[in-house]
């Protein structure tokens, strides 16, 4: 089973270990962090948006389409009330500019079934387990 690692490094601040990468989440400087990273609904929202593009990528490639100016625009809000969550994503799928427009439906039906868009409309289960730094 994949997985990865989170240590609380100072503050607000940590570090993910997720194979050989290392990154770090923090919080901006008006939330009382030092803005060292992304916080963690940025990287959740990220994880979105970067699996539509690689999904995209994917299709242009088996179709022998140009990958040049792919890019996904992506803007979120947060609910305003509770529990606290991401409640609504929206995302622009930018595509090369000579993208054939029969291949369009295709291509929207691909990236709406992403991994990470898969798991958001069908959520996994979640176990949260408390344990005491010995028995990690």
């Amino acid at each position: 089973m994949p997985s990865l690692t989170v240590e609380h490094l100072d503050h607000d601040r940590y570090e993910i270990v997720v194979r050989s990468h290392v990154f770090t989440v923090d919080q901006p400087l008006a939330d009382g962090g030092k803005d060292t990273g992304p916080t963690p609904t940025e990287v959740f929202v990220a994880g979105l948006a970067s699996c539509v593009s690689f999904y995209a990528g994917r299709f242009l490639s088996r179709h022998e389409l140009s990958t040049e100016g792919l890019a996904v625009r992506c803007e979120w809000a947060m609910a305003q009330d509770r529990p606290a969550r991401v409640a609504s994503i929206d995302i622009a799928l930018v595509v090369p500019e000579r993208f054939p427009e029969d291949l369009r439906q295709r291509l929207q039906a691909v990236v709406e079934h992403c991994t990470v868009h898969n798991s958001i409309t069908t959520p996994p289960e979640i176990q949260i387990a408390l344990r005491t730094s010995a028995g990690v």
